[in-house]
């Protein structure tokens, strides 16, 4: 392929919902590691690349280093806006995600809700330590795509461990039988609450919190016990400190799983 061809497929990959573009050594790392089907990989730094994929994933590097196609810098530099400092980057394909098959999950653990959330690397911090808490999985709602470049690189590549979708309505969760709970500032604090074994836990956005209607559909409402005069906390500390204060507490194991 040559170098113009390469540089336009990368730039249509950036508007594909098909595709995710994986920026840097460690999304590439974590999206092998959990399965995605690599479409392409590009690495501007071949010695780099068998440094890392020695140091970080000895099981993957012998893959890695199959797949990848070295370029020259000028044209890697030209494959994202921002090229990764670890000179490497690949195109994966999406995987398909159930909604209802997520929802309906029997397995006792929380999907995690962000409703409309702004912020696309805040979007992907909340889905990397939701992957690191062992979620269930992460839904948005809103206009924003979970699966955006930028979001991917704040996940760093975690979206391969974890269902990640974007749902058109939060109607459409009602009949999960999944306890719906709101963080909001007005709740009962965490660390008087065990939270339900399958809850789905829903988030707002810094400025706006959560609407009006969805805290109306809540079955419940807790909130992070915090300082005097501090007003917020980040989302993606916010969804952070919700799941393992539950994590910690056991709450998931010890309580029993909502009837379906």
């Amino acid at each position: 392929m040559r170098d113009s061809s390469l540089i336009a497929r990368f730039g249509r990959a950036r508007r594909d919902r098909a595709l995710a573009v994986l920026e840097g050594f460690h999304a590439l790392k974590h999206a092998m590691r959990f399965g995605a089907q690599l479409v392409e990989v590009v690495c501007s730094n071949p010695r780099e690349l068998e440094r890392l994929a020695s140091e970080f994933a000895p099981e993957l590097a012998p893959r890695m280093l199959e797949l990848a196609r070295a370029v020259p810098q000028e044209v890697f530099a030209k494959l994202a806006p921002l090229p990764a400092p670890t000179h490497v980057i690949a195109l994966a394909e999406r995987p398909s995600v159930d909604v209802a098959a997520l929802l309906a999950d029997g397995r006792a653990a929380p999907v995690v809700l962000l409703e409309d959330p702004r912020d696309l690397g805040n979007v992907g911090a909340c889905i990397r330590v939701s992957a690191a808490a062992d979620a269930a999985g992460v839904l948005t709602t809103g206009d924003q795509d979970p699966w955006h470049p930028e979001a991917l690189r704040g996940a760093a590549g975690l979206h391969y461990a974890l269902p990640v979708a974007n749902v058109a309505r939060v109607e459409s969760l009602q009949s999960a039988r999944r306890p719906l709970v709101a963080l909001d500032p007005e709740g009962e604090p965490l660390t008087a609450v065990a939270l339900p074994a399958r809850v789905l836990l829903a988030f707002g956005s810094e400025r706006r919190g959560l609407s009006s209607e969805l805290l109306t559909r809540a079955q419940a409402r807790v909130s992070i016990p915090m300082r005097a005069g501090v007003s917020s906390l980040n989302l993606a500390t916010s969804v952070s400190a919700v799941l393992f204060a539950s994590r910690l507490s056991a709450s998931w194991r010890s309580l029993p799983a909502s009837e379906e």
